[in-house]
């Protein structure tokens, strides 16, 4: 069997030069990345996320995104075909700024309308751009909505009949003006169709295309760079493969990174973080889950992947990773600038992710969102809000700092294939801790065999540690240690996050 080889998405992005703004972008959107282009210097461990809710009585939303207008408004799109509007001063209006019901084929979880952009122009063309499962059955389709005319003008279309899960849906026009779309790849699970590997169909993908003219037949245009353009049997269309189900993705306003979550298969979700203009990569479905070979997926002798920058095991509580947005807005960018934020459907977590300058990323959970969140959205100033499934709400999202009330130091030694781990636990907080769970995960490869001062569990790659009887306690100020012996594949990275008692510790040495 040949090795795999993986290209790391931080290369990627030292070695290609970033992509300006397109001439088209607003003024608001360029202050907005200027504002916090740089990276806050707030741990993330000392960060906090929570959520208010604003309005209520929305029918399973499943998308949101701002005009740059100056009205400040939020469209939400819901699942039987309607977009609504809020302000914040007037709330959720009743009556739908489009209806395209009669197109939409919402059965099943999944179907239904699934995504909504704007174009660079939208302030003087009034065009939406909506991705939904279509009547009668239930293609994947991106269309344009003239709300002057209310009328709908179908551009591209993805067959996906046999199974109802696995549409994408997400729709964002990037720093070059070009629409891009994701879709699943096809339903069913472990990709029946093989679908994430094949070129010749736009399942398992996202596009790249241009909206703003079109190139006869096509009432679009291929733009002459995208990478498969002139390659025989291939979808000119396709920018990214080898992706699942990537439900949301989202461009960076400062950079123009492209970051993807991608809802795993079960043992793993995962993150991927895109550098500007490179096109062509091979995420690695259904070859692999995450960083793991899945077994009778569709490998390709001496294919090069993209390994994801962050993944997390379905063991932590989760089921499907809902990718977010890199902090770019101006109330909260000394503590969260520079930092991605993404959740899960089931768990709810909040997830903060941050190059940390040594080709890797700082990671932590910051907090709970409301039940069901189905995206993250900003507006036309680069806050944050959420929309969540049921029962149908939205929630403006705040940052706070929040000092961690424990610190777990790490001491690993390795030989061969074997490491030891040793955790120094301090209590940092006011008030003694009386029993404690210690929850962390440890890198894909690592097993472990045995473990001391603890009552320890592995689930995966999730580790759950109880206190003994003789270290239950934790005075103020005081410390216990525990630790573990482990075989590990290659990886003898120590853990990177810890939870005790369900709150985010700092992270020493």
């Amino acid at each position: 069997m040949p090795r795999r080889r993986w290209i790391g998405p931080l290369l990627a992005l030292l070695l290609t030069a970033l992509s300006p703004l397109p001439a088209a972008a607003t003024e608001t959107s360029a202050e907005t990345a200027t504002a916090s282009s740089a990276a806050a210097t707030t741990p993330l461990p000392s960060l906090t996320a929570t959520t208010t809710q604003v309005a209520s009585g929305l029918k399973r939303p499943t998308a949101l995104v701002a005009p740059d207008d100056g009205t400040d408004r939020l469209f939400i799109t819901e699942k039987p075909g309607t977009v609504r509007v809020y302000h914040p001063d007037t709330g959720l209006a009743s009556t739908p700024l489009a209806d395209i019901t009669s197109a939409v084929d919402e059965s099943g979880n999944e179907r239904g309308l699934l995504g909504i952009a704007l174009p660079p122009d939208f302030a003087e063309s009034q065009d939406l751009y909506l991705a939904y499962t279509a009547r009668p059955d239930g293609a994947v389709t991106l269309a344009r909505y003239r709300l002057d005319e209310s009328r709908l003008e179908v551009l591209l279309s993805q067959e996906h009949a046999q199974y109802s899960n696995h549409n994408g849906g997400q729709l964002a026009f990037g720093p070059d003006g070009k629409l891009y779309w994701s879709i699943g790849d096809g339903g069913g699970s472990g990709d029946p169709f093989d679908a994430g590997q094949r070129l010749d169909t736009l399942l398992g993908k996202i596009m790249r295309i241009d909206v703003s003219r079109r190139c006869d037949p096509l009432p679009y245009c291929v733009p002459a760079d995208n990478p498969f353009v002139g390659k025989a049997g291939a979808r000119e269309e396709i920018w990214l493969y080898g992706l699942r189900n990537p439900w949301r993705f989202s461009f960076d306003a400062a950079d123009g990174s492209m970051w993807i979550g991608d809802v795993g298969q079960g043992h793993w979700e995962e993150v991927d973080h895109i550098a500007p203009g490179r096109g062509g990569l091979n995420l690695g479905w259904s070859c692999y889950e995450g960083l793991e070979k899945f077994e009778g997926g569709d490998c390709v002798p001496g294919e090069t992947y993209t390994k994801p920058v962050f993944t997390y095991s379905p063991y932590t509580g989760g089921c499907s990773v809902i990718g977010g947005h890199v902090y770019r807005g101006r109330q909260y960018a000394d503590l969260v600038g520079g930092t991605y934020i993404a959740t899960d459907y089931c768990s709810s977590t909040v997830w903060a992710l941050r190059p940390d300058g040594n080709g890797g990323y700082e990671q932590a959970e910051i907090g709970r969102m409301p039940t069901q969140v189905t995206t993250i959205g900003t507006t036309a100033a680069g806050e944050f809000y959420v929309v969540n499934d049921l029962p149908g709400g939205l929630h403006r999202v705040s940052f706070a700092k929040e000092e961690p009330t424990c610190r777990v130091d790490r001491t690993v030694k390795t030989w061969g294939t074997g490491q030891t781990v040793d955790l120094t636990v301090t209590n940092t907080g006011s008030t003694p801790v009386n029993g404690w769970t210690l929850e962390f995960p440890i890198a894909f490869g690592q097993t472990i065999v045995s473990d001391w001062n603890t009552d320890l569990t592995q689930l995966s790659n999730v580790i759950t540690a109880t206190n003994a009887s003789h270290n239950a306690t934790i005075a103020p100020g005081a410390s216990i240690t525990l630790g573990y012996l482990a075989e590990h594949t290659g990886d003898t990275s120590p853990p990177p996050r810890f939870m005790l008692n369900g709150d985010a510790c700092a992270v020493g040495r």
